[in-house]
């Protein structure tokens, strides 16, 4: 009993030392974006950040992109993952050996490739050259993950619909989507935040159109542009970036962790 509440203890120790670890640099950010030039606390240096840094557009640009990656990766992931969990799809084991080549590649090896395809096709600093290889990026991700959810679902339950007359795609819509929703709603959060957070991409393939330019590139340059001179402001100018993502992600927590939960359960 002694040895198990020890161990409690010094599991706890352990979680607060970390969690402590892991706030610190928020709290100094935030902290310093609230500090003014006469010791005060204040909004001054986020108006400042904003007018400056046009971050206005960024943000709407980081939205439209993540909102489209998403839609278009889970529409995808679901029709592709059940189909390959589900129907008798010609060459699909090669199919998910391409997908899994895809999954394990680090993507830094295709920006090049990327850039040539995209300045060939005329598609550079536009929104398009930021949302397709993002999408190509995340769907065997997608495709994974809904395979195996869709797998994992009782074989009665799709005999029980075929036997009732139902259609494969009036399966998919009517009887797995609504058990899948878990499933979707952590793929999509999932999406959001590394669509939101992707900089390489935006860097090589967008770095002269400030109207396509997301949150993390504006970030860059506006804290290049600054070189230190107004760290308040740069500071500001962070919190602004991070502030959706950290609203996302407060809002989608429970969704997120219930689907990865059950994941690892089945």
């Amino acid at each position: 009993m002694k040895v198990a509440r020890s161990e409690t203890l010094i599991t706890h120790a352990v979680l607060v030392v970390a969690a402590l670890v892991a706030v610190f640099p928020l709290a100094s950010v935030i902290v310093t974006s609230l500090s003014g030039d006469d010791g005060g606390v204040g909004f001054d240096n986020y108006v400042d950040a904003w007018t400056q840094g046009g971050f206005a557009s960024a943000l709407v640009s980081s939205a439209v992109v993540a909102i489209t990656v998403v839609v278009v990766t889970a529409t995808v992931a679901c029709l592709a993952g059940y189909a390959l969990a589900h129907m008798r799809v010609p060459g699909g084991r090669l199919l998910l050996g391409l997908l899994l080549v895809g999954l394990v590649l680090p993507y830094e090896v295709t920006v090049l490739p990327l850039y040539q395809m995209l300045a060939g096709w005329g598609l550079v600093d536009t929104y398009w050259a930021l949302i397709l290889p993002q999408i190509g990026l995340s769907v065997p991700l997608g495709v994974f993950w809904m395979r195996s959810f869709f797998a994992s679902v009782p074989g009665e339950l799709l005999e029980a619909a075929r036997i009732d007359g139902a259609s494969r795609f009036r399966i998919l819509r009517s009887v797995l989507t609504p058990v899948a929703l878990p499933a979707v709603a952590t793929l999509a959060t999932i999406l959001f935040l590394f669509t939101w957070n992707e900089f390489l991409l935006a860097l090589v393939l967008v770095p002269q159109n400030e109207a396509v330019q997301t949150a993390p590139l504006s970030l860059s340059f506006f804290s290049g542009a600054q070189r230190g001179a107004q760290p308040d402001v740069t500071a500001a100018a962070a919190v602004l970036v991070a502030l959706p993502i950290v609203v996302a992600y407060v809002l989608l927590q429970r969704r997120l962790i219930t689907g990865l939960t059950e994941g690892a359960v089945k």
